[in-house]
């Protein structure tokens, strides 16, 4: 599974709603950074979660998860595009 499975469209970045947006809660700005992810105590460690950032949210979003030692990875949008290897939900 991609990134891009669960935003509700096309195969790709832009599906029918446009571009892939910040998962910071109350934000609609187009994402630009993928923040890698999991939780040891329940995914395995080769699972990857995925959340999206714009460039206003990205540090935010990083540390919150770098504070609760969920931090992972982070890449450009593009890096993370299906068939990267990136999995995400």
């Amino acid at each position: 599974m991609s990134i891009f499975d669960s935003l509700g469209g096309g195969t790709g970045p832009q599906g029918p709603t446009g571009p892939p947006k910040c998962s910071r809660k109350g934000c609609r700005a187009d994402a630009s950074v993928a923040l890698l992810w999991n939780n040891p105590k329940i995914h395995a460690p080769e699972r990857r979660k995925t959340w999206l950032a714009c460039a206003d949210h990205a540090d935010w979003l990083e540390n919150y998860l770098s504070e609760r030692l969920l931090f992972k990875e982070r890449m450009p949008l593009q890096d993370a595009a299906p068939g990267s290897g990136c999995q995400g939900e």
